[in-house]
């Protein structure tokens, strides 16, 4: 099958089992024609920071692997793991492009820091690039897992340019926590795409929202563009750029209408 010549992008989501083989995972993408995939949240250690001497720098084993395996392949994958760096150990995410080079690192900035993740070094900033795909260019960013949480988050991502914001995660996914990630999506006209583990304790049920509420004319429009379920596999998702980018310029939510002059208590801590 050949690669999509119209402004789409497609997301394959990895919704498998800890310790499956990201390898065949990549493979079996690629031969859905997916642009981009997406592992859940610190896939190198299987979201386990029992043992920090796992972590590993951005040169080490598994980004190398990933980045063979994205060049090997012609897709974008959002690899995801404990990272060694100087100050200590974070869980980061990084998108390589297609031809195997790191475009995007990364670090979660809302750690949960007050249960398992105490021991992680947060991020500092949501970086937002511009990813060539074989569709065109897509304007990407990344918040993992609790990130959610936080409206800043995507708001930050959306006003960095991102129109798709790709979301590792690794905790159970309820009604309210899909109810987040379609909030996201809708308040600041992006795609969210969220990988989630298969299997307890996570139990899948990964999910992409596209950013549009309704169509030129004012018809409603269903947000949800993909619910996996809780079924281990390889899901993918197609995200229209074009009717994205239309809806962006027309409608007003986002950007258009915020007052930051009035966000004091926001602006000041």
């Amino acid at each position: 099958m050949g690669k999509w010549i119209v402004p789409f992008v497609r997301i394959a989501l990895v919704q498998l089992p800890v310790g499956a083989d990201a390898n065949a995972a990549i493979a079996e993408a690629a031969a859905s024609d997916a642009d981009i995939v997406l592992f859940p949240e610190m896939w190198q250690t299987g979201y386990s920071m029992a043992d920090v001497s796992l972590a590993e720098p951005l040169d080490g084993p598994f980004v190398t692997r990933m980045r063979k395996q994205a060049a090997e392949h012609d897709l974008a994958v959002v690899a995801t793991l404990l990272e060694q760096v100087e100050a200590g150990v974070r869980n980061t995410a990084v998108l390589i492009d297609r031809t195997g080079e790191i475009r995007l690192v990364y670090a979660k900035v809302h750690t949960c820091a007050f249960d398992l993740e105490r021991v992680l070094e947060p991020g500092d900033d949501f970086p937002v690039v511009e990813l060539e795909t074989a569709g065109g260019p897509v304007k990407v960013g990344v918040m993992i897992c609790y990130d959610r949480e936080f409206p800043e988050s995507a708001r930050e991502l959306m006003l960095g340019g991102a129109e798709v914001i790709l979301v590792p995660n690794a905790c159970e996914i309820g009604v309210e926590r899909i109810g987040q990630l379609r909030a996201r999506a809708y308040e600041n006209m992006v795609a969210v795409a969220m990988a989630n583990y298969a299997g307890p304790p996570y139990d899948g049920d990964s999910a992409v929202f596209n950013g549009m509420v309704c169509d030129a004319d004012g018809t409603h429009l269903d947000q949800l563009v993909l619910a996996c379920g809780q079924e281990a596999g390889i899901y993918l998702a197609r995200i229209d750029l074009d009717a994205l980018r239309a809806y962006r310029e027309r409608e007003m939510w986002g950007d258009k209408w915020r007052r930051p002059n009035a966000y004091k208590r926001i602006s000041a801590t």
